[in-house]
């Protein structure tokens, strides 16, 4: 049974302090994560050793980064290796988030290799894909998209992709108060499956958790996350206010 993932994505929000709070918050309210449910908090680089210790017992509870380098080590000043969350044991990274893509021109041949350090060091990309508005109005969002796997993650193996967790992000919906439909999310979501499926098998492609990223609220994750192909959420603003994401949390199927 694939995991049903509730990721709050902080971006460059909260000091350490209101970061502390919200996750004070978060843990005192009343949720409950079953067996195949997780709760993932991608947290700015400065505050991981804090969240982990936060969280630290806590049942299928996990810290994510929210980027990280495509080298081991090196004179590259300012950026943040996967050596550095491993020794703090960070669990996951977000990686290919629309805003990395538009703000700092990663490209598809770059995602692949963080993919593929992340992976080689027993950490889960958190792998985010989507269109742009003029993409969608054209209908183009399907090839887009297709176009983004195929390049950045294809060259795995079976056994590989099994390890990275999908998040579809229409970039229209992002922060925009905008969101999908639960139908629009579940035919892309449908069709993202597919294309997994088609390369390495029905098994493989159903054993992929894929997440939903767009304006996920309180008040809309439960009917998001009832369709089939949605596992979940990669939440932005609704994740740095504690109801809201409990609230979500407990949206999970």
């Amino acid at each position: 049974m694939r995991k049903q993932i509730a990721a709050a994505n902080w971006k460059m929000n909260l000091t350490l302090q209101k970061g502390e709070e919200l996750l004070d918050d978060i843990i005192a309210l009343p949720h409950e994560l079953k067996a195949d449910q997780q709760a993932i908090f991608a947290v700015p680089f400065p505050y991981l050793a804090m969240a982990q210790q936060k969280v630290h017992g806590k049942k299928n509870v996990f810290i994510a980064a929210q980027n990280c380098y495509n080298k081991k080590s090196g004179a590259y000043t300012g950026e943040t290796s996967v050596e550095m969350l491993l020794s703090l044991d960070i669990s996951y990274v977000v990686l290919g988030h629309s805003e990395r893509r538009e703000y700092f021109n990663e490209s598809n041949q770059f995602l692949a290799e963080k993919v593929n350090i992340c992976l080689e060091n027993k950490i889960h990309p958190i792998f985010c894909c989507g269109e742009a508005l003029n993409v969608r109005e054209a209908n183009g969002q399907n090839d887009f998209v297709a176009k983004q796997l195929e390049e950045s993650l294809f060259h795995l193996s079976a056994e590989q992709i099994q390890n990275v967790v999908i998040a579809y992000e229409p970039i229209w919906a992002i922060g925009t108060g905008k969101t999908a439909t639960s139908d629009q999310a579940q035919e892309i979501h449908a069709f993202i499956r597919s294309q997994f499926a088609t390369k390495y098998g029905a098994a493989v492609a159903n054993n992929i958790s894929i997440l939903y990223g767009g304006s996920v609220k309180g008040s809309n994750a439960k009917e998001l996350f009832s369709q089939p192909d949605v596992d979940g959420g990669l939440v932005g603003g609704a994740a740095l206010v504690a109801s809201e994401f409990v609230a979500i949390i407990n949206a999970l199927k």
